[in-house]
């Protein structure tokens, strides 16, 4: 197994990669296409802006083999922006495109009175198949750590994982296709719950 942490100068590599560590994995930091060689699968993080994120990506020659990657069927794992970019467009940075492998788009949250945004702190999430796949063992509501202000919102319904539910808006936790697990959470600072996730997403290589 060799897992790519791809490093786009704002992604929060540390966390993730001592996440991966706690289960026995070593990941390889990419951070140009060549670095992908003999991958098996790929781990894109992500802090900052939407916006930010696709430039940081393009000015290191990263999109399209992320497309490739992706569209070829091969196991990704997308936490934060590395979801949010695999959808078309978001609110937070107009007339930047995503990726656009997932169609949708990334929204804000609705304002209602003594809701805070940004969204940071634990909450639960409703898996649409518990204890199977990436959730076994995670329960019928596992809770997660959230840090952000917008979420995805997918076209197609059938693409969702886990739903979560902030102030007035119920919105797509995490979506799954095939070989490809996408969160909005932060699994590696969820604790045990994060790291049994990041474990069911690998597979057998981690302990």
């Amino acid at each position: 197994m060799k897992v790519s942490l791809i490093n786009y100068g704002a992604g929060n590599l540390r966390s993730v990669a001592n996440a991966l560590a706690a289960l026995g994995v070593e990941p390889h930091i990419a951070g140009a296409p060549a670095d992908l060689t003999d991958s098996t699968h790929l781990v894109l993080p992500g802090v900052g802006s939407f916006g930010d994120c696709m430039e940081q990506l393009a000015s290191r020659e990263l999109l399209d083999p992320i497309r490739r990657w992706v569209l070829a069927g091969k196991p990704y794992l997308g936490i934060c922006l590395g979801y949010q970019i695999l959808l078309d467009a978001s609110e937070e940075s107009p007339g930047v495109a995503g990726l656009g492998l997932v169609p949708g788009t990334v929204r804000r949250f609705q304002e209602v009175p003594g809701l805070k945004i940004p969204h940071i702190g634990w909450n639960s999430t409703a898996p649409r198949r518990p204890d199977s796949g990436n959730w076994q063992g995670l329960g019928a509501e596992p809770y997660f750590y959230f840090v952000h202000s917008y979420f995805p919102v997918p076209d197609d319904a059938s693409v969702i994982a886990a739903q979560t539910t902030y102030g007035a808006d119920v919105f797509a936790a995490a979506i799954e296709l095939p070989n490809l697990l996408a969160c909005q959470f932060h699994p590696e600072k969820s604790q045990q719950a994060g790291l049994r996730l990041i474990q069911n997403f690998l597979g057998s290589g981690a302990r």
